[in-house]
């Protein structure tokens, strides 16, 4: 079973306006990742497929950055406030 973050973060998470290619341009997915995500057929899907493959802390930050260029600081604000919890990877899978 998902995580509770993660399944609220696959609800507000807008993949397909820039974030994949800020993820790109930050080293955080590569162009074959960008791809897979983005061939997922739903928007829950495509955050679930970029959610997975946040595995480390490093990435984690940067997707935060990635989050604030493209205008959802309201994905940011969700996940700093949550519990006073951080964003962490654990086993493929964002968490906290």
């Amino acid at each position: 079973m998902k995580h509770r973050l993660a399944d609220r973060l696959a609800d507000i998470i807008e993949p397909d306006f820039g974030l994949l290619d800020e993820l790109l341009r930050l080293d955080v997915l590569s162009r074959r990742q960008c791809s897979e995500v983005h061939s997922e057929r739903t928007v829950y899907e495509r955050n679930d497929a970029l959610l997975d493959l946040l595995t480390s802390e490093e990435q984690c930050d940067k997707f935060l950055q990635a989050l604030r260029r493209t205008d959802q600081q309201h994905v940011v604000n969700f996940i700093e406030q949550n519990g006073g919890q951080t964003l962490k990877s654990t086993r493929n899978r964002v968490r906290i």
